[in-house]
């Protein structure tokens, strides 16, 4: 019997969540014995065309990582789609937008204008911007279109299942695929349409360790300007930790060695909007009596857009600045 077909793409992504897969260490002797790899340019030499020449459906599971960022992600995300069986939107970038989802504050001109024309490491004194077409006596040569708005996976083509992280633990990548392999093989059934996958219905400060005593905070730190307890929680000493708004699931990895949960995980069960679900803890643990100084503890927090929505901005309600 043939075996079943994978594929993997990174679209705007740091390509964490490929190097990801290889964390499942011996299983992937298992995993080649299920599936041929189709598509997967990060390991393997295969091109666009290779993927338009297929069926559609001819590849039983693809891996998406990577917000849609420009055209050719676009382009390789519906093409995909088309050919896949099985669509998973991976990794915190193709699910909520990720890091590059914070692009959303700005255009794309005024990005292009501050690498282009005002980045001082840059070496371009007649301020020359990149083309999208270049006719060259070989033909015409592209460049991708660099949207405006970053967008999920899902907001670009229709998804099958999620796998949230930055990137995905290896238990929960091999347990999903486990789920697949089995069900392709008829030896079991996949899960709802939609469902995220590798989860848990708590939040992360359920699973976290760390001692917790429902301190008021009288303002804010970063964690690099103090030595914080090892058992107290982070956020009752005053450090920003995302863990209350952040669904659970990778273990608490982060907080257990000391560092603040930055909510990779999405936000948990029933809320809609992960940022806002933190201002609203953090707004119940302020000590302070008068709106005067709770304003002067607030002004504390370092870059709270970027604390709040790393990784969920262009899936949240506010989605991007206004244009």
């Amino acid at each position: 019997m043939s075996k079943a077909k994978f594929a993997m793409y990174w679209a705007a992504a740091c390509g964490g969540c490929s190097i990801a897969v290889l964390e499942i260490k011996e299983k992937v002797l298992e995993f080649a014995e299920h599936f041929d790899i189709v598509f997967w340019p990060v390991a393997t030499d295969f091109k666009y065309k290779d993927v338009e020449g297929y069926e559609d459906g001819f590849i039983d599971l693809c891996l998406f990582n990577g917000a849609v960022r420009n055209s050719e992600n676009e382009y390789v995300a519906k093409l995909l789609r088309q050919k896949s069986k099985v669509m998973v939107a991976f990794g915190a970038c193709a699910t909520m937008g990720g890091i590059p989802g914070l692009a959303n504050i700005s255009t794309a001109q005024e990005i292009k204008d501050l690498v282009y024309t005002q980045e001082p490491s840059l070496d371009n004194p007649d301020k020359v911007y990149p083309q999208e077409t270049l006719t060259v006596p070989e033909g015409e040569l592209e460049l991708p279109k660099l949207y405006d708005t970053v967008k999920t996976l899902a907001q670009t083509v229709d998804v099958d299942y999620f796998i949230p992280g930055c990137a995905p633990e290896a238990h929960q990548i091999w347990a999903v695929l486990e789920v697949v392999m089995a069900a392709l093989e008829g030896k079991g059934e996949l899960p709802p349409k939609g469902s995220i996958l590798g989860v848990a219905p708590k939040t992360c400060c359920d699973e976290c360790k760390r001692v917790k005593e429902e301190k008021k905070v009288s303002g804010f730190r970063r964690i690099w300007e103090f030595i914080p307890d090892p058992e107290q929680c982070l956020l009752e000493q005053g450090v920003v930790c995302v863990g209350p708004a952040t669904r659970a699931g990778c273990g608490a990895r982060c907080t257990s060695v000391g560092m603040t949960c930055r909510g990779c995980y999405g936000p948990p069960e029933g809320v809609i909007d992960q940022g806002a679900k933190m201002l609203s803890t953090l707004a119940s643990i302020i000590d302070a009596p008068t709106p005067e100084q709770i304003a002067e503890i607030a002004a504390t927090m370092p870059d709270p857009l970027g604390t709040f929505y790393r990784f969920s901005l262009p899936s949240s309600m506010l989605r991007r600045a206004r244009i």
